[in-house]
């Protein structure tokens, strides 16, 4: 398993914390989405045999969030 944290911008609030982690444990190999609103970031631990962080950041922009560098 390999953990990342990507940085999310927009996150105000439990809802947008709720939308990302949906987005993100549709696809295969998620293990487990933390957001931490306060940090604007986004914890992932994940199977990169059956997902790829591009993939993980892509879904996050899908449902309204920018991801920083």
């Amino acid at each position: 398993m390999t953990n990342q944290i990507l940085s999310v911008e927009g996150m105000t609030c439990d809802h947008c914390a709720q939308s990302v982690k949906d987005a993100v444990n549709v696809l295969s190999g998620i293990s487990r989405v933390e957001v931490d609103l306060e940090n604007k970031s986004v914890t992932v631990e994940f199977d990169e045999a059956q997902t790829k962080i591009e993939c993980i950041a892509d879904k996050i922009t899908e449902v309204g969030f920018d991801i920083k560098n």
